[in-house]
């Protein structure tokens, strides 16, 4: 067995044809005493000749410097430690000033774009199981039908939503919920406080006859130490008399009236009050003390439309555990829009062996979405997708915000929950799946009608972006783990 010899100083000469050449000394402790070592180093390079020679025990580096110089300082062991979160800082640092960058070149963007213009036409509603189905994909026509509702409210209406913008169309909203609630319908609504906190705090004001939940995550200073908590509500809902129900990725605004391209599905029927008991449930969770809802609605199965819902505090992830069944089952082609493509691991593989198995996967993202820092993290999949066969289209001309599916003409599913982290397992979300043919074939046909507005990306094109482009992509590419 070796024995320890001691402490020793490890000295090295680094010779090239330059004057000045550096000899560094590093105290080490070794096993047993080794006086010369010479190591050749490849031609051109130089020459490296440590040797070994008794020192003090007290930890220093030396440098010597030409024509007999000697520089000393005392060796910390935690020197690595600090070179490691200096590089990281240091990144960290870079992706700050890329991020910065592409918010200018975004805000420049936004002041020269032209007014949207997208497809969309006014589909017949579909039946099931004795509920009636109604898709929207324009914005103005589903505010439209949902103050309808509203107006026709007799008993309830639960209104759920993450913006609520305070402009023409959120205050029509506001009046019209006000009118119901004095007339003497329960409303109860729920909005996001961190998803609306640049709407003026009036705004959010409401009378006491209107129950109002602006969900925060964070109640008490320990739940900052709970991941859990940081979870949004993202859900877009709305109820009425328990008998019509909405759910889709519309939130509140003009903006999305006529700017967007998004999809909201319309139930009336039974199955509407899988929303509703979706809605007290949460209601109920994070009430403040004495505005707890009683009402009572029937729970139960249905194989041809079901309710899945991310819950974040219980770790419930079953809309991930929905899409992963529902690629993993695809036969013939895969229909996906999703305004924000950052896919997990699992959700990738799953793309990709479909594709590879033969399956028809297209994917439909916006080519520019509201989020540029989205949009600059989706990238770093597309050459992963181009190569295992995945068709990608870049929609143009309009922000496509829609969060849909269908697979094989059968399933379908509509409703808040993006292809990303956020929304797979951190958001509170709400989708809609449905056994369907007639409304499957609806939304072949509207994914048909948004390809005409969009470009299918190739990997020629895609290998030939500038430069810079792919260099931001690479460092924006750690925080895909965030969105």
């Amino acid at each position: 067995m070796p024995k320890a010899g001691g402490s020793y100083v490890a000295t090295g000469f680094y010779m090239t044809e330059e004057p000045c050449c550096v000899l560094a000394s590093i105290h080490v402790r070794v096993y047993q005493p080794i006086r010369q070592m010479i190591m050749a180093e490849p031609e051109g390079w130089g020459v490296v000749m440590p040797s070994l020679l008794p020192t003090s025990t007290r930890p220093y580096a030396r440098i010597r410097v030409p024509f007999g110089g000697e520089i000393r300082f005392p060796f910390r062991r935690g020197l690595l430690v600090r070179l490691t979160l200096a590089v990281f800082a240091c990144f960290g640092l870079l992706q700050l000033m890329t991020v910065g960058a592409l918010i200018v070149v975004d805000e420049q963007r936004k002041r020269r774009r032209s007014p949207a213009h997208f497809p969309h036409e006014e589909l017949p509603p579909t039946t099931l199981d004795g509920n009636t189905l109604q898709l929207f994909t324009y914005g103005a026509d589903l505010y439209e039908a949902m103050l309808a509702a509203i107006d026709a409210a007799e008993e309830s209406i639960f209104l759920e939503t993450y913006i609520w913008k305070d402009d023409e169309l959120g205050r029509r909203f506001k009046e019209h919920l006000i009118r119901k609630a004095e007339s003497g319908v329960e409303v109860y609504l729920i909005f996001d406080a961190i998803g609306n906190l640049v709407v003026p705090r009036a705004f959010k004001r409401f009378p006491s006859s209107v129950h109002t939940l602006a969900y925060f995550p964070f109640r008490r200073p320990r739940h900052l130490l709970d991941p859990r908590r940081y979870a949004l509500d993202h859900r877009k809902l709305l109820i009425v008399d328990g008998q019509t129900a909405f759910v889709g990725g519309y939130n509140i605004g003009q903006l999305y009236a006529t700017e967007w391209r998004d999809t909201h599905l319309r139930i009336t029927g039974p199955a509407a009050v899988r929303l509703a008991q979706a809605f007290v449930d949460f209601w109920n969770r994070n009430r403040h003390a004495g505005q707890q809802i009683n009402r009572k609605y029937p729970r139960g199965y249905d194989a041809a439309l079901q309710v899945r819902g991310t819950d974040a505090l219980r770790m419930a992830f079953p809309i991930r555990d929905m899409y992963l069944n529902g690629i993993d089952n695809a036969e013939h082609h895969i229909l996906l829009t999703s305004a924000y493509f950052v896919p997990d691991h699992s959700l990738l593989e799953a793309l990709k062996a479909a594709a590879a198995r033969g399956v028809d996967v297209q994917v439909l993202v916006p080519w520019t979405s509201n989020h540029i820092v989205a949009d600059w993290a989706s990238h770093a999949y597309f050459m992963e997708c181009l190569r295992a066969g995945i068709h990608i289209y870049g929609y143009q001309n309009a922000m496509i915000h829609a969060k849909t599916c269908t697979c094989d003409g059968v399933v379908s599913t509509i409703g808040t929950a993006n292809i990303d982290r956020l929304s797979s397992v951190g958001n509170y979300e709400i989708n809609v799946a449905t056994f369907s043919p007639a409304l499957a074939q609806q939304m072949e046909r509207i994914f048909e009608a948004d390809k005409t507005n969009a470009f299918k990306l190739t990997i020629e094109q895609w290998n030939s972006r500038p430069w810079f482009v792919k260099v931001s992509e690479r460092i924006i590419k750690p925080l895909r783990f965030m969105l």
